[in-house]
């Protein structure tokens, strides 16, 4: 991502995350900065229709660890998906390792907000008490599913939007081409991948959780480094 874009998208968050700013214009600045990034996929997406070497089809690998890798790793994937990346989920002790598909770009972009968004789950499930008579780990679950969940809806919204902003009727196709060359690259390099089973969740954690989802910072750029392991509450 570009260094003016980055710029823009601090100033953003920063005056989002300002104590002092009243949660209407707070919502406004990060919805502004959602824009940007989404915005940012689209322009790149374009940019390799023309030159497909400035943006190759690449892969790598996330660790995802204990606790609540699971869930986790369901979070890495509502990220993702919007934002046409595809990944395998591999086992790996009380972990998991997730082998992400998808354009340089959106690799790019898929990491730095997964990486932003553990630590907002983290935050977000310190400051939510477990109600009387609710097991903690089905609680928590059950909510880290709740702001899986929002946060997918709110990033399709954002690229369906830039989308409809770049007001060209190739942009839709470029995109789903995309889309195809990175489901072809999984396949190639896994040929027999399987759907996992749907999970139920007992806990009733999960209203809490979508709410937080909605409320959470998108596009914060300004993780490069920062764990990716934040524990979550145990």
């Amino acid at each position: 991502m570009s260094e003016a874009m980055l710029s823009k998208v601090r100033k953003l968050l920063a005056k989002a995350e300002d104590p002092a700013c009243p949660p209407a214009e707070s919502a406004l600045f990060t919805a502004k900065a959602t824009e940007l990034i989404a915005r940012y996929g689209v322009d790149r997406a374009l940019l390799a229709a023309r030159d497909p070497a400035s943006d190759p089809v690449g892969d790598r690998l996330v660790d995802v660890v204990a606790p609540y890798a699971r869930d986790k790793a369901g979070l890495l994937v509502a990220v993702a998906d919007p934002l046409r990346c595809r990944c395998v989920r591999r086992q790996q002790g009380d972990g998991f390792v997730l082998h992400l598909f998808g354009f340089g770009s959106d690799l790019e972009r898929v990491e730095l907000l997964f990486t932003s968004l553990l630590v907002q789950a983290a935050h977000g499930l310190a400051a939510t008490p477990v109600p009387a008579g609710e097991h903690p780990g089905a609680f928590r679950r059950s909510w880290l599913a709740g702001f899986a969940q929002a946060i997918g809806e709110r990033l399709r919204a954002a690229e369906a939007a830039a989308v409809a902003d770049a007001g060209t009727a190739s942009t839709a196709l470029v995109l789903a081409d995309r889309s195809d060359r990175v489901a072809r690259r999984l396949a190639e390099a896994y040929p027999r991948v399987r759907t996992a089973p749907r999970r139920r969740l007992a806990g009733g954690g999960f209203g809490a959780g979508e709410s937080a989802g909605h409320r959470a910072d998108l596009g914060d750029p300004s993780v490069p480094g920062r764990s990716a392991a934040r524990p979550l509450p145990g």
